[in-house]
């Protein structure tokens, strides 16, 4: 199989997914976990969170910004490498504008780097439900025909590989940014 004939069968198979153009409660729930994962609501709720909770919470908060931020960095210096072109489609003008390239899915790359962050750092409860979550976003960016399933997939492998590396990088990171702030984040 080469990959033209692979490239048709993400096509094909991210087609089938696909309820964009489909009104209804399926259509509905997509648009909502599509959007769940965008980034400026992640960084603000992360952010107006720090604020208001427990020094477990910082913790989580800051890792998880920090993160977030990393792995937006490597997600759009891949998509410029790349430059898969997204699917046809009209839902989703914003990503459509703002970034028309696809490889890797930048949602699904921060959900499950999210996932896989709270796992480690998170109560047991939120770390489970950030595991449900993290593939919905996926699967919804592609029903939303903002992606293909390769996409997610690429996406949803390198934000936990970036996860996984975050979390052994971080307690020298935090003790960075504890003497460049001058005093303890929490």
């Amino acid at each position: 199989m080469n990959l033209r004939s692979l490239l048709e069968l993400d096509a094909h198979l991210s087609d089938q997914l696909r309820v964009a153009e489909k009104p209804g409660m399926l259509r509905n729930i997509a648009v909502f976990f599509a959007h769940s994962g965008d980034s400026w609501f992640w960084a603000l709720a992360l952010l107006l969170g720090w604020f208001f909770s427990s020094a477990l919470w910082k913790q989580w908060e800051v890792v998880e910004f920090f993160g977030i931020l990393g792995l937006a960095g490597v997600v759009l210096a891949i998509k410029f490498l790349v430059r898969r072109e997204r699917p046809q489609g009209e839902w989703g003008s914003i990503y459509r504008n703002t970034d028309p390239h696809s490889f890797p899915s930048g949602h699904a790359a921060r959900a499950f780097l999210i996932a896989v962050v709270a796992g480690a750092l998170a109560p047991l409860w939120l770390g489970i439900f950030l595991w449900v979550w993290a593939p919905l976003v996926s699967l919804a960016r592609v029903a939303m025909g903002v992606h293909y399933l390769s996409d997610v997939i690429a996406g949803a492998l390198l934000g936990a590989l970036i996860g996984v590396i975050g979390l052994q990088i971080y307690p020298p990171m935090v003790d960075w940014l504890v003497s460049w702030v001058g005093f303890p984040l929490w």
